[in-house]
């Protein structure tokens, strides 16, 4: 038995079955997702229920359970129509069903407001509606819905104008709120002309408002009628809805094609209904960018301070301290790190820069309150650690002879490092950030105390100058899964939500792990094959 045991075969199965589980765990994680997620958008039948006590019921059949004692299942229907129940799902007993069937004119409306609406449609009104007669129920509203949508969209052109035209007049505001700040009466004349032109873009703001909100009023003049499944009416604007689907009735092209527009909303679309339905575009765009932007502060830093403590500190207590600190730092619990940004970073910096150079907007904080530049510099302390420490083991794992070798033939020490150190190392240096990447992309905890929010109401870059605003605070996969999953008040809604958001969380640090993962693997044979 102890010649087995010295032979290494016990240890090497024990790390073969601790990989196997980790393998499984890691697919049953992913397959969770996966089919909680995907199958979110995939149009579902509207099965109508008769019941045993003469009520009817219209959803879609979401899980399905059966007692261990009794036997008796029960059926979760998806019934939609909030603002008729009060909730979207209902729990029946499968005894109390009478009867099941599927008609093939039920229909299926996403709106703007208080979730779907699953029922039958009566018939549209509005000025101009009875052309639009084809012979179609469902033909006719679809019409009328287009005609609308475009209607709104002229309204969305005008509102952009509103938005140009506040952005120019807080510009303007802020241009005198500083010449007040300074000397009113050596600035009255530059004030005088600044309130002026500030009057004209209010009074073209108010102008345009008006004109947008009758052009909208034209547009909800429009509506359909509809039933849900008991017979109660509902009377819905066409300008409220986004999206019709006849599921019952529709063909496995219309199902993939209906997927794939849900799929495009989900990717470039804004959030609605308290972030349960609609887009995640400005989520995955912060998310991006605060980790892009972390990257820039942590590599350069981390590698810097590595190659320092690697190749010119000498040996010593205050190395050692310094080494020990670095590893400790690692392990910090992140919310720690949070706190630390807020006061160091938000009220330390950012309130003397506010001091500094915007006294006159004091006490309403610029850059003294959270942003994606703090939360950027908070993630970067906390992943630097990581990019140190596989630096130091990469600059390690190179031979002596290699820095011995280069001395002897005349080169200084910096150009050793510059011309052989540093492009042996970039692979482990890619390492170092690829973990710094995948952990700051799921942090969530620092984030809430620096500068992440439930919904911003502009993204950090636009088009306004200086088009990249890094004072503003922004939206965060990381976060947008808590809110919808713990913060939501109706949460069993909000659950293929959730599930939608892990997934693409997890595919934006798989597909930047995987394009630093491709670049290591390329820079590890370049300099393999170039210095062996």
């Amino acid at each position: 038995m102890n010649s087995f045991i010295k032979t290494g075969e016990p240890q090497v199965f024990v790390c073969g079955t601790a990989l196997a589980l980790i393998l499984v765990m890691t697919l049953t994680l992913a397959g969770v997702v996966l089919k909680n997620g995907l199958g979110y958008f995939w149009p579902r039948q509207l099965v109508q229920f008769e019941m045993k006590d003469g009520s009817r019921l219209l959803g879609e059949v979401r899980a399905t359970e059966r007692n261990q004692l009794t036997g008796a299942g029960q059926i979760q229907i998806k019934i939609s129509n909030r603002d008729l129940y009060g909730q979207d799902f209902k729990w029946v007993s499968e005894s109390d069903v009478a009867s099941r069937s599927v008609p093939e004119e039920a229909i299926l409306l996403e709106r703007m407001e208080h979730g779907n609406f699953a029922g039958f449609l009566k018939k549209v009104e509005g000025e101009g509606v009875e052309y639009l007669r084809t012979g179609s129920a469902v033909k006719d509203l679809a019409l009328a819905v287009e005609a609308v949508r475009e209607k709104m969209k002229e309204v969305a052109a005008v509102r952009k104008k509103m938005i140009s035209l506040n952005y120019k007049i807080e510009k303007r505001r802020r241009e005198i709120q500083k010449l007040k700040f300074r000397d009113i009466s050596a600035n009255s004349a530059a004030i005088s002309a600044l309130e002026a032109e500030k009057e004209k873009l209010e009074s073209e703001f108010n102008r345009i408002n008006e004109e947008s909100g009758r052009m909208e009023g034209e547009a909800r003049r429009f509506y359909g009628l509809f039933a849900d499944a008991s017979g109660t009416e509902k009377e819905i604007a066409l300008a409220d809805i986004i999206r019709i689907q006849t599921p019952n009735s529709m063909s496995a092209p219309e199902k993939i094609g209906a997927y794939f527009e849900r799929t495009r909303e989900l990717l470039l679309d804004d959030p609605r209904e308290s972030n349960t339905e609609g887009g995640l575009f400005p989520a995955i765009f912060g998310t991006i960018m605060m980790v892009l932007l972390m990257s820039c502060f942590s590599l350069p830093f981390g590698v810097i301070a590595a190659i320092y403590l690697r190749e010119y500190a000498k040996e010593g207590i205050v190395t050692r301290m310094v080494g020990i600190a670095v590893n400790n730092l690692a392990g910090v619990p992140s919310i720690v790190y949070g706190i630390f940004g807020l006061g160091f970073f938000v009220y330390g910096i950012g309130g003397s820069i506010d001091r500094l150079f915007f006294p006159e907007r004091l006490p309403t904080p610029t850059f003294g309150t959270g942003g994606i530049l703090w939360s950027s510099l908070t993630l970067a302390l906390l992943t630097v650690p990581v990019v140190i420490v596989a630096t130091e083991e990469s600059l390690a794992s190179i031979p002596r002879g290699i820095r011995e070798g280069s001395l002897a033939l005349g080169a200084t020490k910096f150009q050793t490092l510059i011309r052989l150190l540093l492009p042996m190392a970039t692979p482990g240096i890619m390492t170092g950030m690829i973990l710094s990447m995948a952990r700051a992309a799921g942090e969530v905890a620092p984030l809430m105390i620096v500068g992440v929010v439930k919904l911003a109401p502009a993204l950090p870059f636009d088009g306004n100058f200086p088009f990249f605003h890094m004072d503003r605070k922004f939206m965060h996969l990381g976060f947008h899964i808590f809110d919808v999953g713990f913060q939501s008040p109706n949460v069993e809604a909000a659950k293929p939500m959730v599930y939608i958001t892990t997934l693409l969380l997890l595919a934006i640090v798989a597909a930047s792990g995987s394009m630093a993962i491709y670049l290591r693997n390329r820079m590890r044979k370049k300099y393999t094959t170039s210095h062996f």
